[in-house]
């Protein structure tokens, strides 16, 4: 099993909330890391049709089967359990006495929301980050394979050609996750919604535009969207309003939690494409922007990731808000350092005129760091978080 960075995020918190709940896209590893962390507690999914039918026809005599407490697994199968589990923990007052999973994050967060608020610790498992897999034989096989393959466990774990897990994964959460969530009627047209947005990588997200393309409404397209990121197979990236000029965009920019599932709706069936593909740029950015997202995630925070950019186009990759001032990230998919690289940083800083502290960093595809008076200059597979 390789070790989950989550993992001790998740045991802290269970010995001080009497709920730890741990969300995340399906087949992120949920089950198999609650399983190994708390090997003593009876394991129980929702998704099996006859414990689902017990929970929901006598929820207080389903739970009283596990006076120990129990791992739940997708238990927002069964909403009307949240208010009974509520009494137990109140009622008992032990530590990580439930631990709840689920890979529908709005049913799940929604049920602990009108009945575990305050109880309840919640963590979100993202698939494997470049940290997690680093120590491992699956990160020699170079930059394109990484973007290529993705990181949800099942691909390495099962030796499951991508291909083939994304096109299972894609079906199961067209025909169950989304059916579930929305009364969508045409699975097609939303399939073709899914390729569309695929193709925006990166792009600052037009809902005219992506309507208009796949044919539906401005409402349809802002819904499914938003139906996309409550899945976890969307993820927007917010601008950073910061107040040199008021002329800023104010559109998030699109990419996907994962870029082996974003190459898979591309139509790329070989990680070699990715050299001289069209979208390498855009999908290489996704993949740095996701291991950002999931260092903080992973320490059980939501990330304070932006983007910024002004109306004449200038524009920082991304933007980290820290305790004490402000992190520069540039993003290049190119294999040499070019000085033109840095253009966006020197103007952001022109304008900053030491306002805020700011730490600079170009991530790029070669494999030499430098230390540079104005930024860092540092290799897509090094760690911008080095503990």
């Amino acid at each position: 099993m390789i070790e989950r960075e989550i993992a001790e995020k998740i045991k802290e918190l269970a010995a001080k909330f009497p709920v730890v709940s741990l969300t995340g896209p399906r087949q992120s590893g949920k089950t198999t890391l609650i399983k190994s962390l708390f090997p003593d507690k009876a394991y129980v999914t929702l998704e099996d049709v006859d414990m689902r039918i017990f929970a929901s026809s006598d929820p207080r005599g389903f739970l009283a089967s596990y006076p120990n407490g129990a791992i739940l697994d997708e238990v927002q199968r069964v909403p009307d359990l949240f208010s009974y589990l509520q009494g137990i923990v109140d009622q008992h007052g032990i530590a990580g006495e439930f631990i709840l999973s689920g890979s529908q994050n709005f049913l799940l967060m929604e049920s602990i929301s009108q009945s575990l608020a305050g109880r309840a610790a919640i963590l979100k498992l993202m698939p494997f980050s470049n940290r997690e897999l680093t120590s491992t034989k699956f990160f020699s096989h170079g930059l394109e394979e990484r973007i290529f393959t993705g990181g949800y466990p099942p691909i390495y774990d099962k030796d499951i050609a991508p291909s083939s897990f994304f096109s299972s994964y894609i079906q199961t959460y067209v025909e169950r996750d989304i059916r579930q969530l929305k009364n969508i009627h045409d699975l097609g047209l939303f399939a073709r919604f899914l390729k569309l947005c695929a193709a925006r990588t990166g792009q600052l997200i037009n809902f005219s535009s992506l309507a208009a393309d796949c044919g539906i409404s401005h409402f349809t397209a802002q819904s499914w969207l938003s139906l996309l990121q409550t899945s976890y197979i969307i993820y927007l990236l917010q601008p950073h309003h910061i107040n040199f000029t008021k002329r800023l965009t104010k559109m998030p920019k699109l990419y996907f939690y994962d870029t082996g599932l974003a190459c898979h709706f591309l139509n790329i069936t070989e990680s070699s494409q990715l050299k001289t593909h069209f979208m390498r740029g855009s999908l290489f950015e996704n993949m740095v922007i996701m291991e950002i997202v999931k260092h903080y995630t992973n320490m059980g925070q939501e990330a304070p990731v932006f983007f910024w950019r002004d109306k004449t186009g200038n524009e920082i990759d991304c933007l980290i808000e820290l305790t004490d001032g402000l992190q520069l990230i540039e993003i290049k998919s190119a294999h040499t350092f070019h000085s033109e690289f840095a253009k966006n940083i020197e103007y952001y800083e022109k304008l900053n005129q030491d306002k805020y502290l700011t730490r600079n960093f170009i991530v790029y595809a070669g494999d030499t760091a430098q230390q540079r008076t104005l930024f860092t200059l540092t290799p897509w597979n090094q760690d911008l978080f080095s503990k």
